[in-house]
């Protein structure tokens, strides 16, 4: 499978994501023609620059066509009418849907009638357009993005004076693993957000791959502190172990009863976490208690955070990241004298039987849980081998 991963370390606009991705390698004529194909009245272009010292691609795109307040289904009809792959089409379609309803959300008016300032400009459809034409040119199947560099400070739009992120940026990365860092200004602008929050399918750490191209797109600034760039990394996933930015939610509790704390861990694991653990620990004053500890995806912290606040008598909570290291894993189901179990196993050897499948299988036949696992264990041995 074929990757894009986007390191937005010092932001992402529509632009720098249409530069970065023509700079990995995506065919710059054919790009063209799909933006003349729109009919907008813009011609564009590409050029190698500097940022920091760093090479990267800028487009740009230039336009008569002053107009900047179009509606949904103005931009929608645009599209339509250009000469697009089905994928491409489909992909700028959603972006501008997902951007749609955050405007929406943000200003309190139904999507149909949301006014698309500066994003109903000329260079910001070519833009989306461009980055999502881009990807289908480069057979792009699936998107990752690092953690999202929002920037800080006020920026001018034609609502007034914003604060960075402005209220669409938010609401299209919320639950998205964003910080600032870097100059006081708009790093990462709703375009740019809109694309990542429609096409990531994950946000973290970058997955393992064997890297075919990378590309540097820059933006209009040149900041004095760091690179004003967005990287793509175009690349084909391996078998490797999966490394993934988690969440660790944790609190020490002393005056929880074991009922209200095993049931917490129930409602925990219902909710999606991906582990939940309870250890006994003494505290301050040699008091006797548990930690209780929960790994997750970072975009679920508050929703976990909820639950321990609302179930348990904990005040405070540490959360912190961590790097957490997966094997492929895959499932084959093997078939035992007791029934059908499935078993997880991978490319290094090691396996086990679902337990749930197991604990199953015992409760019906009134049988050993420990007689069903062998025997699972025993069948998939057997069949590993022939």
């Amino acid at each position: 499978m074929k990757i894009c991963y986007f390191d937005a370390f010092s932001g992402i606009s529509g632009d720098m994501s249409v530069g970065a991705l023509v700079d990995a390698g995506a065919d710059w004529t054919a790009l063209e023609s799909a933006l003349r194909s729109l009919n907008l009245g813009a011609s564009f272009r590409v050029e190698k620059t500097k940022r920091k010292g760093i090479a990267a691609s800028k487009f740009t795109v230039e336009s008569a066509d002053q107009t900047k307040h179009r509606h949904l289904p103005h931009i929608e009809k645009i599209i339509l009418a250009g000469e697009l792959s089905a994928k491409a089409q489909a992909n700028t379609l959603a972006v501008f849907r997902r951007l749609g309803e955050a405007e929406s959300k943000s200003h309190n008016v139904p999507i149909e009638k949301v006014h698309f300032h500066e994003v109903g400009a000329v260079d910001s459809i070519c833009d989306i357009v461009g980055a999502c034409v881009a990807l289908d040119l480069l057979g792009v199947e699936e998107v990752y993005s690092s953690r999202v560099n929002v920037g800080s400070g006020t920026v001018n739009t034609d609502h007034g004076v914003l604060p960075v992120p402005t209220p669409a940026t938010a609401e299209l990365l919320k639950e998205k693993p964003v910080y600032s860092a870097g100059p006081e200004t708009e790093l990462t602008t709703p375009t740019g957000a809109a694309l990542l929050a429609t096409l990531a399918t994950h946000f973290g750490v970058l997955p393992p791959v064997r890297v075919i191209s990378q590309g540097f797109g820059a933006g209009d600034k040149d900041f004095a502190s760091q690179a004003n760039v967005l990287r793509v990394l175009i690349g084909e996933r391996i078998d490797a172990s999966e490394s993934t930015t988690v969440a660790v939610i944790e609190a020490n509790i002393d005056d929880s009863t074991p009922q209200v704390l095993g049931y917490t861990m129930e409602r925990l694991f219902s909710a999606g976490a991906l582990d939940v653990s309870l250890t006994p620990v003494y505290m301050k004053k040699n008091r006797p208690g548990t930690l209780i500890r929960i790994v997750a995806a970072p975009e679920m912290t508050e929703q976990f955070a909820e639950i321990l606040f609302s179930e348990t008598s904990t005040l405070g909570l540490r959360i912190h990241q961590a790097e957490r290291r997966i094997l492929e894993r895959n499932i084959t189901e093997v078939l035992t004298s007791f029934g059908p179990v499935r078993v997880k196993h991978s490319p290094n050897g090691s396996f086990a039987p679902e337990y749930e499948d197991c604990r199953s299988l015992a409760a019906e036949k009134g049988v050993p849980l420990r007689s069903v696992l062998a025997e699972a264990e025993q069948a998939f041995r057997a069949l590993r081998k022939s």
